[in-house]
């Protein structure tokens, strides 16, 4: 299982636009080669290098995701309508929805962590990552990675 953006490449720098600075719109997502039995997928987009990646002292998460149904393949930039049955859990803002970039100090690196589940799962009222996490074990059939980097000012 392979997860992208036609925004920015893997390892490479997230564009303006998906971020604070620039209009914070979720950036085009695509995946392929689920595993046979995917009955849904969950998304998480985490920094492990907040506040400062010299010294990180915790994991802020920007964006949470599941139930997105296993015959979609990609997310649009900008995503305001999800896919029909896609529930969102709350990112470290304490809302739903995509929070961009906006590292407060140096060059962090942005986790997009795509899961293949073999369950649709409850409804979970709005989870934070750690709930959803839990929900998820037992039920992942495959991860996929696509890490994005950004510092105030990239362009």
């Amino acid at each position: 299982m392979q997860i992208h953006s036609s925004a920015f490449a893997n390892n490479g720098i997230i564009p303006h636009q998906y971020t604070c600075e620039g209009t914070d719109l979720s950036p085009p997502l695509r995946w392929e080669g689920l595993p046979a039995g995917t009955q849904s997928l969950a998304l998480i987009v985490e920094d492990p290098d907040a506040p400062d990646p010299a010294a990180p002292q915790r994991i802020w998460v920007h964006w949470v995701l599941y139930d997105i149904p296993a015959g979609i393949h990609d997310l649009p930039a900008g995503v305001r309508k999800l896919p029909p049955g896609t529930r969102e859990g709350i990112n470290d803002w304490q809302r739903t929805g995509y929070g961009g970039p906006c590292p407060p100090i140096g060059r962090h690196r942005y986790f997009f962590r795509l899961y293949a589940l073999d369950t649709i799962l409850p409804d979970l009222q709005d989870p934070d990552k750690d709930r959803l996490q839990v929900a998820m074990r037992g039920h992942i059939l495959a991860e996929a990675t696509l890490l994005g980097r950004y510092a105030k000012g990239d362009r």
